[in-house]
Formats: C-alpha cells, structure tokens, sequence
C-alpha cells in the first residue's frame, strides 16, 4: 500500500515528470539506456523512502539520485555499493540547474534518431516520452511483448554510447508523431490513447518552433481526431466517413484545428508553399465543414489533391496514398468512370493493397455498378489483415449485392 505523500504524485504528473528527468540526463550527454536504468532505480528509491520522507521536489530528488546511480555505476560494476551512500537525502533548494525549453520535447528529439528504423523510432518515442509500459506498446501494434521488448532493446543499442545532445531532424520528428497517431486514430477504443498521446507532444512542438508544417501536423491530428466519436457504431463496427453521425463530431476541436491550420497557411509566399501536412489538414477541414455528405465541396478537395501529389516528381510511385485519395475525389468531380481510370494508374503498385480494392468500390457504386462494387468489396476484404476492417469490407459487399437485389426485383416487377 502506497502511502498518502506518494499518491499525492498524480498519474498525470509522474508522466510528465519522468521524461523531463530523464530529457535532463540526456542533454549532459548520459548514454540513453544507462540513464533510463539509473532514473527506474530512482523510481524504485522514490517509492521506499517517499511515504515516510516526501520530497519538496520530486523532480531534483529523483534527478539526484539518478546522477548518483550513473556515478556509481561507472565508478564500480557492483550495484551493491550504492545503497551505502546517502542518496537519499533532500537535494539542495532548488535542485538541479533548470533547463530551457522543454525537456519532453528534447527528448522526443533524441528518441527520433535517424540512425534509427522508423518502427524503432516510435517503440522509443512512446516508452522514453510517453511513458507507456513495453506490454502497452506491444498491444497498440499488435504484436508480441517480447518482440517489442527486443525492438525497444535494438534500439537503445543503436543509440549506446552516442552524446544525445544533438536533437534529429524536425521532419522526421513530424513524421513519427503522425505514425503515432495514425496507430491510435484506427485503432479499437480499448487501444492505449496514442492518438491523445501524439497531439499532446504535437502541440509542444509547436511551441518550439516557428515551422508551419509543425502546425500543420497538429492541425491535421485535431480536424481526424475530432470525427473519432462517429467512426465506430455503437457495437463497435467502422462507419465510412459518409455515413458518420456529424452531430457526434467535436466542433471544439474542428474549431481549433481550422484556427491553426490558418496561422499556418498565412505564412504562404510563391516561394514557400504548403506542404504535406497543411494540405492534408486543409482536405481534412472540407471534410469537417461539410454539414452532410452531400455538401462536401469536392472541386476545392480535389484542388489540394492536385497540390499534394505535385510535391513529389512521381506521385504513382512515391505517393500512391494521395493519388488514390485524389482518385475518390476526381470520381466525385468528373464522375465514377474517370475516377476508376485514375485507380488504374495504381494497379501495378497497389493492386494487392485492400485499399486499392476497396476504393474502387466506392467508385463502383458511386457510378451505379452493384455487382462490381460487391466484387471489389468482397476483393478488398479478402486481403485486409485488420479484423474490424476485413469485417467492414465484408458488410460493405453484402450491402451492395442486397441493393442490386432489390433494384433487380424492383425493376422486375415494374416489367410485369
């Protein structure tokens, strides 16, 4: 049983104050996976002696006595020695030298190393700055603990030995976040809240720095984020953007997305254009703003569309995703059939992807064509691997064969 000093350190306080400590050690240059051991021994320490002996601040407490375990450490191999020294006293007034900035964000920096594989890069990020447990981790990517625990490990080794003191680049910073979020955003309700998670640091970021992208990002997480109440039914099955309740949608945050998506864009000059994520986030916005399905203003969706794939040399190869959102958006404009021959440009590097099937189902029955959306439907669900989308693809077959049963009764019957 903790006593009453301990439990007045909130869960959302240790959260954020384990980062911070440990974003501390970093910027002094301590190895990464030495610090992380030396601060878990702090954290064991703080738990024994905190109910009788509450520090005034936690954060210099436990700063101080991880520098000493780092101390100790390389001072001797045996652990057994350190329990003699008196780490446990009160650190003086004040604590440790305040650092500038904020350390979280440090240390998502450093965690962003690009010696590092992007699947690494977020096992890191949600560990060290998000504070999640290996088993959370390994549960919001669906795959085994140890496994997880072996990425984790690869990558603190990767980073052994080297001064964190050199933070990585902004846009594979950005780049990580949205992974982050993206995991979180589709995934079920009872998934850690990486979706949350990854707008809290995005907000940080902003903060830091003056690059619009950065607001993009943001922006984007906010407008996706705020349909996340319509995108499930209340059994838990996917509900297609075009059918959402949009009374459920959060106009808060709809509001605060499209605030920051502006100051975004007002930094825009023929020389500096907006990029990935302030495009996406402004096709987001149409969507949001879209009182029902039907008032979506696709021509405006399908000029950023056009924007977005023409920021690389050759979108069919290096952004099939935005030509194949552009796909929906120009069958919608110039009609289904001109929207199926744009997903033909996508068959030879997307053709195994259930979304490629499952688009031109959409597109399919955006046209009229029944049998041929059930088709593609029942193509896409054959080969998603996610439960709940295979089981929606599946839905979605059955519903455009049941409709082209009733139009093909129908039109008999008028016949006779």
């Amino acid at each position: 049983m903790i006593d009453e000093p301990v439990q007045r350190l909130d869960e959302g306080a240790l959260r954020a104050l384990v980062p911070r400590v440990l974003a501390s050690l970093a910027r002094r240059g301590e190895d990464f996976d030495a610090a992380e051991d030396a601060l878990q021994e702090a954290l064991l320490e703080a738990l024994r002696v905190w109910p009788e002996h509450p520090p005034h601040d936690p954060r210099a407490w436990l700063t101080t006595v991880a520098t000493r375990r780092l101390v100790d450490a390389r001072r001797s191999e045996s652990a057994r020695h350190r329990r003699e020294e008196t780490e446990y006293a009160e650190p003086p007034a004040g604590g440790p030298d305040p650092e500038e900035g904020d350390d979280t964000l440090f240390l998502l920096f450093c965690c962003c190393h690009p010696d590092l594989a992007p699947a690494s890069q977020v096992a890191l990020t949600l560990r060290a700055v998000g504070g999640l447990t290996t088993r959370e981790i390994a549960d919001a990517f669906y795959v085994p603990e140890a496994t997880m625990a072996q990425r984790i490990s690869r990558a603190k080794r990767t980073l052994r030995g080297r001064r964190l003191d050199q933070p990585g680049d902004l846009a594979v910073v950005m780049r990580v976040l949205y992974l982050v979020y993206t995991a979180g955003h589709t995934g079920p309700p009872a998934r850690v809240d990486l979706a949350g998670e990854a707008i809290r640091l995005a907000r940080q970021l902003t903060l830091a720095t003056e690059e619009p992208e950065a607001r993009g990002l943001l922006a984007l997480m906010l407008l996706n984020h705020a349909r996340l109440p319509a995108r499930l039914d209340d059994e838990g099955r996917i509900v297609t953007l075009d059918r959402q309740d949009r009374r459920r949608w959060d106009t808060r945050e709809i509001a605060e997305g499209v605030r920051v998506l502006q100051s975004a864009l007002a930094t825009q000059t023929d020389q500096r254009r907006p990029g990935r994520y302030q495009i996406e986030a402004a096709i987001a916005a149409l969507h949001d703003d879209a009182a029902s399905a039907e008032e979506t203003d696709w021509p405006q969706i399908l000029a950023w569309y056009d924007d977005l794939v023409a920021l690389t040399e050759d979108p069919v190869r290096q952004d099939p995703a935005a030509m194949l959102g552009r796909a929906v958006a120009v069958g919608h404009v110039l009609g289904a059939s001109a929207g199926l021959r744009e997903t033909d440009r996508l068959r030879e590097v997307l053709g195994d992807r259930h979304r490629w099937h499952a688009v031109r189902g959409h597109l399919h029955e955006l046209g009229g064509d029944l049998p041929a959306a059930a088709t593609a439907y029942a193509d896409a669900a054959h080969r998603a691997t996610n439960v709940a989308e295979r089981d929606h693809l599946v839905r979605q077959a059955a519903r455009a064969r049941a409709a082209d049963l009733r139009d093909h009764d129908m039109d008999s019957g008028n016949r006779r």
